[in-house]
């Protein structure tokens, strides 16, 4: 590789600000802008007409679909996905007479988590490792590791496995169908067996 070739790429009618950081094997594909200060790790995709801020922290093999804006004070952990549309917000409270750039709330998305899409995630929450979000839901408070949230606003329908199966609770304990792996809830709180 010479000096002048990147360990990533960025289709042509994108736009890199500098000081973006960008790991190996990234793809950054059409009419997508990320801003200087942004931090996305290795092997990630990032689709069509994708915006992320300067704030922004994207793990490794982070999978965001097309037109998804990441905005400041998001952090989405390794593994975790996407979907098309879907929506992060920054401010609880947004006006266009009143700048509430100071007021910017952190949205935490844990390892393996996938958000559907058009849903909204409200910010100032966290995602847990591994939860699966429906397509469409309004994600208005932290949600637990594994669980499975839909509606408006989101309530949790169950549990799902790391590999993205429901499970089926028999008691406190399940096996997924899909790669039998093995949990238990305790407390209300999903976890490996």
């Amino acid at each position: 590789m010479s000096k002048d070739e990147k360990p990533y790429f960025v289709h042509e009618s994108s736009y890199v600000d500098e000081g973006a950081v960008i790991g190996e094997g990234t793809k950054v594909w059409h009419f997508s802008h990320v801003m200087g200060g942004a931090v996305i790790g290795k092997g990630c995709s990032i689709g069509q007409n994708v915006n992320i801020g300067s704030k922004a922290v994207l793990g490794d093999n982070v999978k965001v679909q097309n037109n998804v804006s990441i905005y400041d004070n998001i952090t989405l952990e390794d593994d975790t996905f996407c979907g098309p549309s879907m929506v992060f917000t920054n401010v609880f409270n947004p006006r266009s007479h009143v700048s509430r750039k100071d007021e910017y709330m952190d949205t935490l998305v844990k390892r393996g988590a996938t958000i559907g899409a058009n849903a909204t995630v409200v910010c100032g929450n966290t995602i847990g490792r591994y939860a699966l979000i429906g397509a469409g839901a309004v994600v208005t408070k932290d949600v637990p590791d594994y669980a499975l949230m839909y509606g408006n606003p989101a309530c949790r329908h169950g549990w799902v496995c790391q590999c993205g199966v429901k499970l089926h609770l028999a008691g406190d304990q399940s096996t997924c169908s899909g790669c039998g792996a093995k949990y238990k809830l305790i407390d209300d709180t999903l976890q490996p067996a």
